[in-house]
């Protein structure tokens, strides 16, 4: 099959002749919308079709392996009559978005008048004839080709499949309505899909624009009276609330749950608008009609409607669900442990807090060098040391040798070749380039006058002399 760009280009045609048509283990597909199948095979269906999620279905030969005859017909409504002169009739509906529709063989076997057959588009009813099913093991030369031709018409209505005509040679098929009902809802709430974000979005699916196509109804009937309660159905992060309005009205309406399961929860609903539930008598029975809803979600909604209107008990979804969860968890938990040791290596210990990591400074190599001076492992820069503020420097002049504990950090210089000052403990040090007057930056008398605060000469400050400008550790 062509590509949807070139399917895109190509004009649709409204019906078709007979074609020869390759099928496989007894097989074909006919779906609206390229892709795999959400529904797998016999889980609800019968000897002719089973359904396989809103965009198609399979349909099931006589020969295993080999060549049958299949047209498209296109027709303005549903027939006011069995067709006569075939063994097998079904019918099932799906969504067609695009207006084109496709058969082909299960293993990839196609015909040219097969493909891309343009149909109505929204919700349409795909009825299937066939005859002469003959497996080839009692297949002869003198016997017909095997004939299959779906006809298709426009329905507002999503229905459940259905068999008009069933093959007197068939097999009654085993229904699984709970296992179908956890397909749906897991596909009404999908978890996001693995792709990165740094990439850009996949571009549009032709096949999928349900753009300008209007809202349709489920309906399901039932013969025996059914009741539902208003109720909430919890959905994992998700939660579906019915409301009562009056005896035969609800109204449907996705929220956020209460409890999400998940570590990152769903913040996107399936449907941001209510529908409408009707629950209507009649004298053939009940029917139950869910109005306003997307295309795209009828086929899962009906589904869901077989399961509630025919059991009462747990939802089949949420164990599933909770796995999911699960799995969910214990894949963050592994991420978030990798992630702590590969910050715990690049920082050499516990990760610091997001300012630095935010510094622009080499942030990263001073926080691993750090963490070697605490455990001993390298030899580490000197400490910090503090300035006392500038006012108090000349009263520390005659003060013990002080050790730098108040004032603004700043790191200790280098040392010098020093002398003692006589103005102050003979532990204190200063440069012996510091001539001319006391080392105290404040104390500026000169040799020949008075005292500094220290009670000694000032031209005692050094038994150096120089006429350079004096230069202070301080």
């Amino acid at each position: 099959m062509d590509d949807v760009a070139g399917a895109d280009r190509r004009s649709p045609r409204s019906g078709t002749g007979w074609a020869r048509l390759a099928v496989s283990h007894c097989q074909y597909q006919v779906f609206t919308a390229p892709g795999e199948f959400g529904l797998r095979i016999y889980t609800l269906g019968d000897d002719l079709l089973h359904v396989g999620g809103p965009n198609q279905f399979t349909g099931f030969c006589g020969i295993h392996t080999g060549w049958i005859e299949a047209r498209v017909r296109v027709v303005p409504g549903p027939p006011a009559a069995v067709d006569v002169g075939w063994e097998a009739i079904s019918e099932a509906t799906l969504w067609s978005p695009s207006g084109r529709l496709s058969v082909v063989g299960l293993m990839g076997g196609t015909a040219e008048a097969l493909t891309d057959i343009a149909v109505p588009r929204g919700l349409i009813r795909v009825r299937v004839h066939a005859r002469d099913r003959l497996h080839e093991s009692v297949r002869t030369d003198d016997d017909p080709p095997e004939r299959h031709e779906p006809h298709i018409w426009a329905v507002s209505e999503e229905t459940p499949w259905r068999t008009v005509l069933a093959d007197p040679r068939g097999r009654d098929w085993e229904q699984k309505p709970a296992k179908a009902a956890e397909w749906a809802m897991l596909s009404l709430v999908p978890r996001p899909s693995g792709r990165p974000a740094v990439l850009p979005p996949p571009p549009p699916d032709l096949y999928e624009d349900d753009s300008g196509l209007p809202r349709v109804t489920v309906v399901r009937h039932r013969p025996a009276p059914v009741e539902i309660s208003g109720e909430t159905l919890p959905a994992g992060d998700l939660e579906v609330r019915l409301d009562r309005v009056d005896d035969e009205t609800l109204t449907w309406s996705w929220a956020a749950a209460d409890e999400p399961i998940f570590p990152q929860p769903l913040d996107t609903l399936p449907d941001d608008e209510s529908s409408i539930v009707r629950l209507t008598s009649g004298p053939d029975g009940f029917t139950l009609r869910h109005e306003g809803v997307l295309g795209r979600h009828a086929f899962a909604l009906g589904l869901l409607w077989e399961h509630l209107l025919d059991t009462v008990g747990p939802y089949p979804w949420i164990e599933t669900l909770r796995g999911q969860a699960a799995e969910a968890t214990a894949r963050a938990e592994d991420a978030r442990r990798r992630k702590a040791e590969r910050d715990a290596e690049q920082w050499g210990g516990a990760p610091p807090s997001d300012r630095v990591r935010g510094l622009v400074s080499q942030a990263r190599s001073l926080a691993r060098i750090a963490a070697r001076c605490s455990t001993g492992s390298t030899r580490c820069p000197p400490p910090v040391s503090v300035r006392p503020p500038a006012g108090r420097l000349a009263a520390r002049c005659g003060s013990p040798a002080w050790n730098g504990s108040s004032g603004s950090p700043t790191r200790s210089p280098p040392p010098r070749p020093t002398a003692h000052c006589p103005h102050s403990s003979p532990t204190r040090v200063v440069s012996p380039r510091s001539t001319g007057s006391c080392p105290i930056p404040r104390c500026r008398t000169p040799p020949s006058r008075s005292t500094c605060p220290g009670g000694r000469p000032a031209h005692a400050a050094s038994p150096m002399r120089s006429s350079r400008p004096p230069r202070f550790p301080h």
